[in-house]
């Protein structure tokens, strides 16, 4: 008999998918953050900007899905994370907005600010977002300031149940050390995803030697922030909960929830090494191309595995440091059963729509970019 409790789990399952999705299809973030550093003349940063321009759409649609669920299924973390830290959302917001705009318009005739500028714009918006992405979640580790009160929905002056606890509005996470570092983290596995997926879809020598060494430099400073990341993890304290749903810090709380749940540890063991070996294979092979197959599958399984450690047994996945009892768990924030069990039967064509979007993109990239074919066909 599928539970409540069930389908708030499943639910959470999604949402550590789609994270895990959205963080590998960040490459696209990561490729434009090399406009300028792998990109050494016009040409070689036009081949870059219409690699990634193929695909800038499903990182976007996958955010917006990402939020989505969250609002379906998650309600109250939507409403408190997106309606009180609103300014770091916004300014992801803006960040993408900007890489819009930069496709559109700086191939259009008439474009007075130029094409430097726009790709300027492009690159902000691959450092920012995934740097304020990895912020973010970061807060799921080391909890927010934020009350929440349900009873205040009779309040019919002020029907606001989640009240943010200073004036910084999510600002102030950047004040955690850990969440920059994880924020640091994302951006650089986002700039080794987008040099290799670029090396799989370009096809110029002198641009690929850029990339293989910018790739050497970003995936060496990514080790070092995961490792730190990793050590915070064993170490610090958790917000823990117990059966009668009372909040409270544990001792190594996410370690512990490495070592009771088998399957998620093995999902982040494996995932760390098809990441490893798929920028291992591309560096240690000077015709190996393939190596964003290996890093990709990687990439969604460890990201998976983090939002389980986060999520699943018993753990506050975004806990206030205002007040531990507001934290939010899955057993507090969902939507109703009725909800809960009506989506879970939508969700079934999730594996069509990945299956859709597989295939067409197996057909835009049969053949790897080249210059040629830039100048016969339109290009951003």
């Amino acid at each position: 008999m599928i539970t409540y409790d069930f389908l708030q789990h499943y639910w959470w399952f999604l949402i550590a998918l789609l994270g895990g999705l959205l963080v590998f299809l960040l490459f696209v973030q990561g490729g434009n953050a090399l406009i300028f550093i792998a990109g050494k003349d016009e040409r070689q940063r036009e081949l870059i900007v219409n690699s990634t321009g193929r695909k800038w759409e499903l990182t976007f649609t996958t955010l917006v899905t990402f939020g989505g669920a969250f609002f379906a299924s998650f309600p109250l973390f939507y409403s408190t994370s997106f309606g009180g830290a609103y300014w770091v959302w916004i300014l992801i917001l803006i960040t993408f907005v900007f890489q819009a705009v930069s496709y559109e318009f700086q191939s259009k005739v008439g474009n007075i600010l130029g094409r430097t500028t726009f790709r300027v714009f492009l690159t902000l918006n691959g450092c920012l977002a995934p740097l304020l992405i990895g912020t973010a979640v970061g807060t799921f580790f080391t909890g927010s300031q934020f009350y929440v009160d349900k009873s205040a929905v009779g309040d019919i002056a002020s029907p606001v149940i989640s009240r943010w606890a200073n004036e910084w509005h999510g600002l102030e996470a950047v004040a955690e050390p850990f969440n920059v570092i994880f924020g640091v983290m994302v951006l650089l596995l986002a700039v080794s995803l987008g040099a290799l997926y670029m090396i799989n879809n370009i096809d110029d020598s002198k641009l690929d030697k850029n990339l293989r060494r910018a790739l050497i430099y970003s995936f060496g400073g990514f080790l070092i922030a995961f490792l730190a990341v990793c050590y915070k993890l064993i170490t610090m304290n958790g917000f823990a909960v117990d059966a009668s749903g009372v909040v409270y810090l544990e001792a190594g709380k996410y370690f512990n929830n490495l070592l009771d749940m088998p399957v998620v540890f093995a999902m982040l063991l494996l995932g760390a090494v098809l990441l490893v070996g798929g920028v291992a294979m591309t560096l240690l092979k000077a015709n190996s191309k393939r190596g964003i197959w290996l890093a990709a599958p990687g990439t969604v399984l460890a990201v998976m595995a983090l939002f389980m450690i986060v999520g699943y047994n018993n753990t506050a996945y975004y806990p206030s440091t205002a007040d531990l009892q507001s934290s939010l768990m899955l057993s507090n924030s969902s939507s109703s059963e009725f909800t809960l069990r009506t989506m879970a039967v939508v969700s079934l064509i999730i594996p069509f729509v990945v299956a859709y979007i597989a295939y067409f993109w197996r057909q835009m990239d049969k053949k790897s970019i080249t210059s040629k074919e830039l100048d016969h066909s339109d290009k951003y």
